[in-house]
């Protein structure tokens, strides 16, 4: 099958879009904006803002998880291999929090 050029145009900005991180439906939002006559710019402004807003905060929680699991290896690394017992799976994680605090 042969695509006409506004297909190629049409599919070629939905992987630009979906690269800076716009969802399906962002894309589709941006679409039906453009095809109502209207300049879908400002439209984009808006929510790659929201976009980058939402990255930033995954990112801030990303690093306190990478903060806690180096943390956990470091103690880790330190402390004996233990058998399973009934109250306990792996004294490594049950205790994390405990030693944590301590």
């Amino acid at each position: 099958k042969s695509y006409s050029n506004k297909e190629v145009s049409r599919l070629k900005f939905i992987l630009s879009a979906r690269n800076l991180g716009f969802s399906v439906a962002d894309i589709k939002e941006i679409i039906n904006e453009s095809e109502d006559g209207k300049s879908a710019c400002p439209l984009v402004r808006s929510l790659i803002k929201e976009r980058l807003e939402e990255t930033e905060k995954q990112f801030q929680a990303m690093l306190a998880l990478r903060g806690k699991m180096s943390s956990a290896l470091s103690r880790w690394e330190e402390m004996e291999d233990k058998a399973p017992t009934a109250n306990m799976v792996c004294h490594l994680i049950e205790n994390f929090e405990q030693i944590k605090k301590a």
